[in-house]
């Protein structure tokens, strides 16, 4: 017995889906990927990082948006949900569309079990394309953890890596320090690894 081939779709077929759908769905080779929700402890940070970020960045030239702001990749042909985007003004759209943005200079990724090799390897691969993108912060949701990747060069990328409740992080596309204490704030700390 033979098994049916999975159907593939084109760039607008997505689009137009997505536009109906009621919940989100990334897009990549052809194949379209409903988005798995998030916990409480993940939406608290990617909401407590919002904030901060949206503090700091007030007045400044800069839009700061969460989770329902997709991306769209060019060379990649993929269209993503980053958990958090900051994106410089100008904001850039893709051509023809008011509700995907293309520029964005700072993404973070709350990890989770489904999601985190995706967000380390492919994902990271294909937003390291993105000629605006300087830095990505890869936020563990089950233990205090940071991965914060900074561009330094062309081909060249920086790792730091965060993990004592006192640490503070300091971006580097724009000046916003960020304390490891607020980013985890609400979360049960009892099961967390300090």
């Amino acid at each position: 017995m033979t098994q049916a081939a999975e159907r593939t779709y084109t760039a607008e077929e997505y689009l137009e889906l997505e536009i109906n759908s009621a919940t989100r769905h990334e897009f990549g080779d052809g194949d379209i990927r409903p988005m798995t929700g998030g916990t409480p402890d993940h939406n608290d940070i990617a909401g407590n990082l919002l904030v901060l970020l949206k503090s700091a960045l007030r007045g400044k030239p800069y839009r700061t948006f969460v989770a329902d702001q997709r991306l769209w990749i060019p060379t990649r042909n993929i269209y993503t949900y980053p958990d958090v985007m900051v994106v410089p003004k100008p904001i850039q759209l893709q051509a023809g569309r008011k509700d995907t943005v293309t520029n964005p200079c700072f993404i973070a990724e709350v990890l989770s079990t489904s999601t985190k090799d995706y967000d380390r390897g492919d994902k990271f691969l294909a937003y390291r394309t993105m000629p605006t993108f300087q830095e990505y912060l890869l936020i563990d949701q089950y233990t205090i953890h940071i991965e914060h990747h900074v561009k330094t060069s062309p081909h060249q990328w920086l790792l730091s890596e965060y993990h004592a409740q006192d640490a503070t992080l300091s971006c580097k596309s724009f000046d916003c320090q960020i304390k490891l204490s607020d980013l985890y704030e609400e979360i049960d700390l009892a099961n967390i690894e300090w």
